[in-house]
């Protein structure tokens, strides 16, 4: 039995990376770094979401994922990189390493100015969540300007840009460090204008791909289900159990399969990012709630790379603000004339 997200794997994407990407992935065991070395080496251009090829775009990420979830986590702000930059009408430099780093901190700031000189736009202050920033060469860096936010193009080579040591207790991405980096005039290269970044389609479109990834990582714990019900006579609790998640895998893979269809004709934007990547979080959160009832104790205590990804999963999904996302698409549905329901 196939459903979407299976019937078409992910390895015959015609990316010409995306094989190696894959063989990267299982060598990573949690450190990025064989997924870096591949994006460097590759010199043909990235798939891009809305121009038709959205799901195998989101496939390969959930694939990623089902490997390695550190994996998935530094592949996808590079595409989502190569997106933002062609959305705004330029290109990815090819055999180089991008992210994204767009979180906010209530008590920092990351502030652009541009003073007319021969300098131009030079970005200063802190930035929260920089995911791999002393690993990367670039990243699309969001900054706050007069009358909103506006989008940059970082080289994170330069002498003005310091990741900041911070102690990562989480068991979860242990190799991914995703700390704060402080900007001191750092050049930095306009992309899009003030608030295009928040505003253009596209922004919905790489919520969901983050979506794609979590959904891998749950992928990769049925298969641990799946395998342990295969070694033993399961009794009804087991099938229970196991039939509950491939249930709610293949309700996921189709709401992913339908949002891509959506964005490939430009009709997904923030209520659907919302609806998808909730009902994502809701099954990976289920999931790991399932495997821990029917596995017990020994695969968190004995099998590494089951307790990495419960932990990488449990961590990476904290990028859904639960509740407050909901109340997000609550306000989206009464901003509509009516109810779609």
């Amino acid at each position: 039995m196939q459903h979407a997200f299976g019937a078409r794997p992910a390895a015959q994407h015609a990316w010409g990376a995306a094989g190696p990407l894959l063989a990267a992935a299982a060598e990573c065991s949690g450190d990025p770094k064989p997924v870096l070395e591949v994006l460097r080496g590759n010199r043909l251009p990235v798939p891009l979401p809305g121009t038709g090829e959205t799901l195998a775009l989101w496939e390969l990420l959930a694939a990623l994922g089902a490997v390695d979830l550190a994996a998935a986590r530094a592949l996808e702000p590079h595409l989502d990189a190569a997106a933002i930059l062609d959305q705004a009408g330029e290109t990815l430099p090819s055999g180089t390493t991008w992210g994204v780093f767009a979180a906010e901190s209530a008590t920092e700031r990351l502030e652009a100015t541009n003073d007319g000189g021969a300098q131009g736009w030079v970005l200063t202050g802190t930035k929260p969540w920089c995911s791999l920033a002393g690993e990367l060469d670039a990243a699309v860096v969001t900054a706050h300007v007069p009358g909103g936010r506006r989008a940059f193009a970082v080289d994170l080579r330069q002498e003005g840009v310091r990741p900041v040591e911070t102690a990562w207790t989480s068991p979860g991405l242990q190799q991914l460090p995703s700390g704060p980096v402080r900007f001191e005039r750092a050049a930095a290269r306009p992309v899009g204008g003030t608030d295009w970044y928040l505003t253009r389609p596209g922004f919905a479109w790489g919520g969901i791909g983050v979506a794609a990834c979590w959904f891998g990582g749950a992928v990769g714990l049925f298969r641990t289900l799946e395998a342990a019900s295969r070694r033993r006579e399961p009794d009804q609790l087991a099938l229970a159990w196991l039939g509950e998640a491939d249930r709610l895998l293949a309700a996921g893979a189709a709401a992913l399969e339908a949002a891509a269809g959506l964005v490939d004709r430009d009709r997904a934007g923030a209520a659907e990012a919302h609806r998808v990547r909730g009902q994502i979080a809701g099954l990976c959160t289920r999931m790991i709630g399932i495997c821990g009832q029917a596995l017990g104790p020994g695969p968190l205590a004995f099998d590494e790379d089951h307790a990495r990804r419960v932990a990488d999963l449990t961590l990476y999904i904290r990028q859904h603000h639960a509740a407050r996302d909901d109340a997000a698409l609550g306000r989206l549905v009464l901003a509509e004339d009516g109810s779609p329901w």
